[in-house]
């Protein structure tokens, strides 16, 4: 069934059967930008392989938030499948008013991105943003966040110095995400209280002991920071590379994807890549809905999205 399916999609790649004219040298390599989210990491290396598998190279380069859009803008990079919104709103801002980045759309709804609580700071009470202040030093007066110069560290460092809740006194620890969760986890094992960045889709939902709080719609949005994550690329990229763009535009991810592909890459500690191409193999009807109105770089259409993974 799965393979009529996938046949019945592929087919409209065929449309007229004449091929499209090869995209320009310049888009034989499509530069990535990746933040060091494992989330980020996954999709960019499925991205990877459908391009690997169309005849493209590509290159990811690892970038904080604020270095990815200056890139962007200088022409370095050319696509980043990272935009959290609207968490990351002050981020693309003036990149997006002075047209050097632009927004493909979304490629994944239904994610949440606010601070959270291991089991212990739950059972003791941490329930909602305004509880941290009271339990400071049950937390070791500590929010832990991921690398310098993250969205999410920004929102935390603002209500540090507007003694937003009462937390004044508190530090932020800035490190990254697998230093955050390494922390997270010695807090656990020790029984102690930690209150630290948490979001969905991510393998700490299904790992962890984690409460969201309450109450923090101020600074990270309603519904636990709910988020849309966007696709931007460089200006200049859709006339130069349509058919690049027009893969970039198909993408669509879902909650139960990222974290699958995640919780491989973590706990297998494997090349993601590898997982990419495996899990592209046993989803051909997602994969097939990414190539509609798609080509090969030299403008050659696809027939099968079976013939595509085998290179025929």
């Amino acid at each position: 069934m799965k393979r009529n399916t996938c046949w019945l999609l592929m087919a409209a790649l065929n449309l007229p059967l004449l091929a499209q004219a090869a995209e320009p040298a310049s888009c034989d390599v499509i530069r990535f930008a990746d933040v060091g989210w494992t989330d980020i990491t996954v999709t960019t290396a499925v991205t990877r392989q459908v391009l690997s598998e169309l005849g493209y190279r590509s290159q990811v380069k690892r970038l904080s938030v604020p270095d990815t859009y200056k890139a962007m803008q200088d022409g370095k990079i050319d696509a980043f499948l990272g935009n959290w919104m609207p968490s990351m709103e002050n981020d693309i801002k003036p990149y997006a008013a002075n047209g050097s980045v632009k927004t493909l759309g979304a490629n994944l709804e239904g994610a949440k991105y606010t601070l959270a609580v291991n089991q212990a700071a739950y059972d003791g009470g941490v329930k909602n943003f305004a509880d941290l202040a009271r339990f400071s030093k049950e937390l070791g007066g500590k929010l832990y966040g991921i690398e310098p110069g993250n969205d999410g560290n920004k929102l935390i460092q603002q209500m540090i110095d507007k003694n937003a809740f009462g937390l004044s006194d508190f530090t932020l620890v800035e490190s990254s995400e697998n230093g955050m969760l390494a922390q997270v986890k010695r807090a656990e094992h020790l029984k102690q209280w930690v209150v630290f960045l948490g979001w969905a889709p991510h393998p700490m939902n299904n790992q962890l002991q984690m409460h969201y709080l309450d109450g923090g719609d101020e600074f990270f949005g309603p519904n636990y920071g709910g988020a849309t994550v966007y696709t931007n690329i460089r200006a200049g990229l859709a006339k130069e590379c349509p058919n690049v763009t027009r893969l970039l535009q198909n993408l669509r991810f879902s909650l139960e994807m990222e974290s699958y592909l995640m919780g491989a890459i973590l706990n297998k500690n494997t090349n993601p890549r590898r997982e990419a191409k495996a899990w592209l193999k046993a989803n051909p009807q997602i994969h097939a809905s990414w190539l509609l109105g798609v080509t090969r770089l030299n403008g050659q259409s696809i027939k099968t999205a079976e013939n595509l993974s085998s290179g025929n």
